[in-house]
Formats: structure tokens, sequence, C-alpha cells
């Protein structure tokens, strides 16, 4: 039975889907890819059977409709849960994930249950992205950590890997976020599951092909969500409690 997947989720990356997957077949051979398709109307569905029919350790699942990145994710578990896989990796399509950095992240995991990417801890960087960007992306870990109690830097980094027994504890039928806050709402899940995470540094890269999902506006509604959770104490540990996540920082 196949052990490592590695999870795509799709929308409108034509030019960017060969090569990602191309990379991650030469630097984990072993690994099988899922790629998650939202019905892209540039033909990133087509492109990806296209890729399956040449390898059979590529597989599609395809969406009738774009429903956020959280349900791409969620429907990808599920179906690499229901085939026994039992290391499931995150990782985007637009290259700003480096397929050569998965072998690092796949031995972490030995040792954990959860592995983050990220890049705010030492040996972490971030390459081609602009001072208000990285602003951006930092004060949202930040205020995040703060307000959730979270010991991790680098909490809405989305280069992760999910042992199956981490999925299975966390309780996913509760995860209600779909957008960018879905990686926060994870990470909550996991540390008040009392899973084991640790935080490997990755070298995140600016797309250079298609443009991004992000938007003011997913931003302040994740902010917003997270703000909630903070005010109605539901935080990864709550005041006057002890953690009992044990978590550890590579790098």
């Amino acid at each position: 039975m196949p052990q490592t997947l590695v999870i795509i989720p799709t929308f409108n990356e034509i030019d960017n889907l060969e090569p990602i997957v191309s990379r991650v077949r030469a630097n984990v051979a072993d690994a099988e890819v899922l790629i998650v398709d939202d019905s892209s109307p540039d033909g990133t569905g087509i492109l990806a059977d296209t890729l399956a029919a040449q390898d059979p350790r590529v597989h599609v699942l395809h969406r009738s409709a774009k429903n956020g990145l959280g349900a791409a994710y969620l429907e990808g578990f599920t179906w690499a849960l229901s085939r026994g896989y039992e290391t499931l990796v995150q990782m985007d399509a637009d290259g700003s994930h480096l397929p050569e950095q998965l072998p690092s992240l796949l031995a972490a995991s030995a040792g954990a249950d959860v592995v983050m990417g990220s890049r705010w801890v030492p040996g972490g960087h971030i390459v081609n992205w602009p001072w208000h960007r990285r602003m951006l992306s930092q004060g949202g870990s930040t205020y995040s950590r703060i307000l959730l109690r979270l010991q991790q830097r680098d909490v809405t980094g989305g280069y992760r890997i999910y042992t199956a027994h981490a999925l299975e504890r966390m309780r996913l039928s509760s995860v209600e976020s779909h957008g960018y806050c879905f990686q926060i709402d994870m990470l909550l899940h996991a540390v008040r599951a009392g899973l084991t995470v640790v935080e490997v540094p990755i070298t995140f890269v600016e797309r250079t092909h298609g443009s991004s999902k992000m938007s003011g506006k997913i931003v302040l509604e994740a902010m917003g969500r997270v703000t909630i959770w903070g005010l109605t104490g539901q935080g990864a540990v709550r005041a006057g409690e002890v953690p009992t996540v044990a978590t550890s920082r590579r790098g």
C-alpha cells in the first residue's frame, strides 16, 4: 500500500502544474501525487489528466467548482485516508514550495505528527517578496500566535506534512475554514489534539507564472475569524492551562 501522497490543489495553474509535478517526482521518487483541480477554466484539469495518464503515480480529483483551498485539501485528505496513505503532504502548485526541500521535511516527519515548512524560524527565507507582503504574512502569523496562544512561528504557511494518525485525531469534520484561515485552523486543531508539531526552515519563492489568489479581503476575513476565536477562548491553550503539545524547531 502506498505511503506518501503529495496533494496539490489547482485553479488556473496550467503554466506551473507540469514543472511542479515533475520536480516532486524527481526529488521523492516513491511519492505519489494527487492533483485536486477546481474546474480550472484555463485547462489545468485537462493537463492534470494527461499527466496522470503518463504516470501511474499521479492521480487527479476533479471538483465541480472553486470552493476554497481548505475544502480542496479536506477532500484530498479524505481521498488519501480512504486509500491507506500514511504520510500526506500539502504543497502549492505555483512553485513557491520547493520540491527540492521535501526530503528534509519528510525526514523530520519520522519523529513528528505534523511538520511545518517555516519561513520565520532561523534558516527560513523568502525570495522575491516586496516588503508589504512580508509584513502582511509575518504580522498575520504574529497576531494569530498571540491571540490563539500558539507556540509555532509560521502559523499561516501551507507547506506541511501530516501523518494519517494526526489527521484522524484532529477531527477534520470540525474544521470550518476554507480560505486563508485554513492553515491556522488546522494548526489549532493539531495543537489542541496534543500532537507533536515540528517546524523546519524552508525557502519560500514568489510565483513567476500566473496570478496569486491572495487578496486583502481574504486576509481581513481570516484575521476576523482569528479574533473571534481568541476572544471566545478557542485558542490552543486557554488562560491558566499548560500546553499539551510537544513542539520543537529545527534549523
